[in-house]
């Protein structure tokens, strides 16, 4: 049997397994069990078939030589007719066999998922007592300093083993559950640990392995402690932490991320960067750490003339090491799996034993966990780990023979493939093309090997010797500073993405896109054309794009950023200065909105309530600027969103005032003074609220009414102690993201021009209220939204005020 063959049954085997799987997870146990069997049925009968073409072959074979002993012309004894051919016959059965084990694997699995007496339990969702395996690091959902917007929301996977119930029932088994709690106990869990905790079983989402959801109350009971091996790995990480604290914030969070995948001190700013460059994947646990790790090992071994086999051992040795180092969750040794291929990948070169073990790894993580199937880190490992397979040593070679230096034709070839094999899967998650991502991969390389090799040699000798993991890990945040630089700068590049259609639709056009590119380029007749269609449409879309765009807007006296639902206003004062109220709930799109309109110092930044999404946005805004200080009101609720803008302030060494009304600030262009809240309100709808700072801003004489979140009662107060004329602005930000809370002569009083509604798309709250909207139009407003129109600038005309919408890119 030829290689070529034997690969594309391996191929056809993981791929029946992986379809067979993800059927197996939306039916019923039953119909799965259903579809195993029909399937065996059907590879049986091309068993069969094949058999026969054998036969026949052979028969053709005796007979073509019996002709040729007695002289009778005909075909040569190889001829074998083509319809008579095997490889048909094995590439469909290696697919059926795969569906069959597909089959037989998930439905065992979804058959404990679906069993009868769970399902009725999570069915009455009553209050239940349970014993937990937790098997993955607890995730942060909201998180929130000091709780301003609430407690802490946490995502803890776990397999379900016991089930108490209130009527003295008890249900033993061994599926997996999502829990979500709210204390901080849980946060601190390692996996492997074993607990018992209460709360309420509910539904799972389903299309996957997730039997149901506990919805915790109160923390965690240790029942049992972790496996050594967590335990060793929590010290280690811990230790590569307190190595990287002295260093500055942006590689010293990177670092742990780059060598073991703990993002916990990665800041969300620079998280942001590396998303939009292409770089996510720098930060998360995946075959090429491993690769790099195991490859730096071997090259220690050869260096140090060890020989073949005492090498193999240290390798071996160093992959289980940084199992441990990382966590061996399923997606580790997955990755651990992927990394050994990415190594033999790079020994052996392109051959049938890489790609056979591809296949092999890919139908083995399937069968033993079926739910992988519908795991997208998974399958872009899978595709990763193709592409350079099977893709990169052939560009690689074409760029050597084109005359491309050997290691630069191994740069580019790599990533390149990489890019290109995973470009419809990121588009189909994201809706987005990165046009940046190639670049910086390339530029981003040469760091990744030392950053991941030094971050790795801290965690490792931390425990015994503090003072060389601090040295080691000072030296890895040389790289890591080198691709701090790399996303920063391509995340800052016009237009360096744009957006596609999301969804399986968008990564099927991306893939039909590339692959008739790629077909164009490979025939000499059409990759003329090819080129120039390419080059027509990059100089077509860039003058519509980045001179057309009108972004930052010239004249802006206002923005309202779109920062979801949530408040973000920015008053430009001119040569990259600005004044800032609010800062939205969360830091990444008001950074990304500052970086827009090229504002690099604040002169003031007001806090006009201390709800979340107000203030949780403000380590992005004091990020990587100049901020002369934080104004906060003196009637400020809730208290703990009061603490969680002083330590934020104090982290960033930026003095925090507190104002109340009557406070004013000149600052050249700008007039502010705040006009209310004139008393403090209690026990109205809602206190905080009602108790906003309302400003009153004046930018190059255009009037600006900003309420905060005021409400009715405020609202009503400011009616009856202000003159009638000191409502009376051009531009209205509508308070409250436009709730049905308002009083409608306080918003006629206003006499705006122009009313901005800053709200978050499809938001839970119903804003904003149609009814206000009506009215705001009737009174002959000019009404826009940040949820269909992105940011909104106010700008000064010749014919006086203009409003520019940016929607999102």
């Amino acid at each position: 049997m030829t290689a070529p063959t034997t690969d594309r049954r391996l191929f056809g085997f993981a791929a029946g397994v992986w379809v067979a799987s993800l059927v197996a997870l939306r039916v019923s146990p039953t119909t799965a069990w259903r579809a195993a069997a029909v399937t065996a049925g059907l590879a049986a009968l091309v068993g069969g078939a094949e058999h026969v073409a054998r036969r026949r072959m052979r028969d053709a074979t005796a007979a073509s030589l019996s002709r040729r002993r007695d002289g009778i012309s005909g075909r040569p004894a190889r001829y074998r007719p083509r319809h008579l051919r095997p490889v048909g016959f094995w590439a469909l059965a290696a697919v059926l066999l795969g569906a069959v084990c597909g089959f037989t694997a998930t439905a065992a699995r979804t058959s404990a998922r679906d069993a009868a007496a769970l399902a009725a339990i999570v069915q009455q969702h009553p209050a239940v007592r349970v014993r937990l395996v937790v098997t993955g690091d607890p995730q942060v959902l909201t998180p929130s300093i000091g709780r301003a917007g609430g407690p802490t929301s946490l995502l803890v996977p776990a397999n379900l083993t016991r089930v108490d119930t209130a009527d003295g029932t008890r249900l033993a088994l061994d599926v997996r559950v999502l829990v979500f709690a709210s204390d901080p106990a849980w946060a601190v869990l390692l996996p492997s640990q074993v607990v018992e905790a209460r709360g309420r079983l509910g539904t799972a989402r389903g299309g996957d392995l997730t039997a149901a959801v506990l919805s915790a109350t109160g923390p965690p009971e240790p029942a049992g402690p972790p496996q050594w091996t967590q335990s060793a790995a929590a010290a280690l990480r811990a230790g590569l932490r307190r190595a990287v604290a002295p260093l500055p914030a942006a590689p010293g969070g990177l670092l742990p991320g780059l060598a073991i995948g703990d993002t916990s001190l990665l800041d969300p700013g620079l998280a942001e960067e590396f998303r939009t460059t292409g770089l996510t994947h720098l930060t998360a646990v995946s075959g090429a750490n491993i690769t790099i790790i195991v490859g730096f090992v071997l090259l220690l071994a050869r260096w140090l003339r060890a020989g073949p086999r005492l090498a193999a051992v240290l390798a071996f040795a160093c992959l289980v090491g940084f199992v441990i180092l990382v966590r061996p969750s399923p997606s580790v040794v997955r990755a651990a799996a992927m990394g050994a291929i990415g190594l033999l990948a790079l020994v052996v070169g392109r051959s049938r034993i890489a790609t056979a073990a591809l296949a092999a790894a890919v139908a083995g993580s399937l069968l033993v966990d079926p739910a992988l199937a519908v795991d997208a880190g998974f399958l872009l490992s899978v595709l990763a780990t193709g592409a350079l397979v099977l893709v990169a040593p052939g560009w690689r070679d074409r760029l050597r023979n084109a005359g491309v230096p050997s290691g630069f034709a191994e740069a580019l070839a790599v990533p390149a493939a990489a890019q290109v094999v995973c470009a419809p899967v990121i588009v189909a998650l994201s809706g987005r093309v990165s046009l940046v991502a190639l670049p910086a991969n390339v530029l981003a390389a040469p760091a990744v090997a030392p950053a991941t090799v030094l971050g790795v040699a801290a965690a490792a000798i931390s425990p015994v010797w503090s003072t060389g993991a601090e040295a080691l890990a000072w030296l890895g945040s040389w790289p890591a500073r080198w691709l701090v630089l790399v996303a920063q700068l391509g995340a800052r590049v016009p237009s360096g993405s744009f957006g596609w259609i999301a969804g399986w639709p968008g990564a099927l056009s991306l893939a039909a896109l590339c692959a008739g590119i790629w077909l164009g380029l490979r025939h000499r007749a059409s990759r003329s054309l090819v080129l120039v269609v390419l080059l027509a449409a990059a100089a077509g879309a860039a003058p519509v794009r980045l001179l057309a765009g009108g972004w930052p807007p010239a004249g802006a006296v206002l923005v309202v950023c779109d920062v979801g639902q949530g408040d973000a206003i920015v008053l430009p004062d001119g040569d990259g200065h600005a004044v800032m109220v609010d800062t939205g709930p969360d830091p990444v799109p008001v950074d990304g909105c500052l970086r827009g309109l090229g504002v690099v110092t604040l002169d003031v930044v007001i806090i006009s309530h201390f709800h979340a999404d107000h203030i949780d946005g403000l380590a992005g805004v004091l990020r990587g600027r100049n901020v002369a200080g934080v104004v906060v009101p003196t009637l400020g609720e809730p208290v703990g969103g009061g603490e969680q803008v002083r330590r934020t302030a104090q982290q960033a060494s930026v003095p925090v005032v507190e104002v109340g009304a009557g406070w004013t600030l000149r600052d050249d262009d700008i007039e502010l003074r705040a006009i209310g809240p004139t008393r403090r309100l209690t026990s109205t709808h809602s206190d905080p609220n009602n108790n906003s700072l309302v400003l009153l801003a004046r930018v190059r004489g255009i009037s600006i009414l900003l309420p905060g979140d005021a409400e009715v009662e405020e609202q009503q107060v400011l009616l009856r102690e202000l003159d009638a004329d000191a409502l009376r602005v051009d531009v209205l930000k509508v308070a409250h993201h436009g709730s049905s809370y308002q009083d409608e002569q306080f918003v006629d009083a206003t006499r705006a021009r122009v009313a901005l509604v800053s709200v978050g798309a499809g938001n839970p709250y119903g804003h904003p209220s149609e009814a206000l909207l009506r009215h705001l139009s009737d009174t002959g407003m000019r009404v826009l939204r940040t949820d269909r129109d992105g940011d909104l600038a106010v700008v000064i005309t010749a014919d006086g005020l203009g409003v520019v919408a940016h929607p999102p890119a």
